[in-house]
């Protein structure tokens, strides 16, 4: 990163990248896409946990505010409609949390699942799993759009598959390293504000991490995209803003040296990022799921 720049990372203004996230699920498919695995994918996935108990566990990692964890929940009562099921979640922001919560409670038909919150992160959790030696294991646990924020990707995982019930499944879903995320992170990511909250990791880096463990799994392709045409037009609020989200950067389009400015936006156009439809140059925002299974 040019030291001479004012650059800063977005995540240093929580309320720009509220903002800045919210529009970009708005301008993308991710939703829709991540809605098509879940409707598509996860009843097979999940057709073979719970051992025949009655009750099944989950543990839900970075749930956020629980609308994708929600859609998930569904998926195993409708395979497992006989069974409770527990549901663990890990989330360390407060707000996200009471969102979490609101949702559950306006949210009929949830007599069959229960909920506990621990409002952590991901690596206080693991530690507070193995301070009570909690011989606890889970039939399905979930990380979307989470590994970016953990200190260690091969830790984590390490963890959950030690937790994992037999005939359990751990879903990790990412960006996939086919994406123009991966593209953009691997020619920029150096000279973009560095900050300790997000890695640029992708499911690629996922995958790798999981054969040199030994463990078997599946991977799927997530095919979505993301309209950037406004962030080509000068001036575009809308655009700066999706601007700030691409790059990860606080006002990217004021802070960002000229020449730099430039060069990476003329590279978002390009075919490894993007590609152009009628109008519109439309990014790829493909995402890549993982399921990994027990050794047993």
């Amino acid at each position: 990163m040019d030291k001479s720049s004012s650059m800063r990372s977005l995540f240093s203004d929580h309320s720009r990248y509220v903002k800045s996230f919210q529009l970009f699920l708005d301008r993308s498919t991710e939703h829709q896409c991540m809605q098509e695995f879940i409707n598509k994918e996860l009843p097979d996935i999940l057709s073979r946990i719970g051992n025949g108990n009655t009750s099944i566990n989950v543990l839900g990692i970075g749930s956020g505010s629980g609308e994708v964890d929600l859609q998930m929940l569904r998926k195993v009562e409708e395979k497992h409609p006989e069974v409770h099921i527990n549901n663990d979640i890990v989330e360390p922001s407060a707000e996200h949390v009471m969102l979490y919560k609101e949702l559950v409670s306006k949210t009929p038909d949830l007599q069959k699942m229960s909920f506990k919150w621990n409002k952590m992160t991901s690596s206080e959790y693991e530690k507070q799993v193995k301070e009570e030696n909690e011989k606890k294991k889970w039939d399905f646990i979930h990380m979307i759009q989470v590994l970016y924020y953990v200190e260690s990707i091969e830790e984590t995982i390490k963890f959950c598959h030690q937790h994992l019930e037999k005939n359990g499944k751990i879903v990790i879903i990412l960006v996939s390293g086919n994406s123009g995320w991966a593209s953009l992170w691997k020619k920029y990511g150096s000279r973009l504000p560095l900050n300790d909250i997000c890695n640029y990791i992708t499911s690629r880096d996922v995958k790798e991490a999981v054969d040199r463990m030994g463990l078997k799994c599946q991977h799927y392709d997530l095919p979505s995209i993301m309209d950037i045409t406004e962030c080509f037009i000068d001036g575009n609020e809308e655009g700066e803003l999706l601007v700030d989200f691409l790059t990860e950067t606080l006002h990217f389009s004021k802070t960002a040296p000229p020449s730099f400015k430039s060069e990476l936006m003329e590279y978002l156009k390009q075919p490894e990022c993007s590609t152009r439809k009628d109008d519109k140059i439309v990014f790829n925002n493909t995402l890549g799921a993982i399921v990994v299974e027990p050794l047993f």
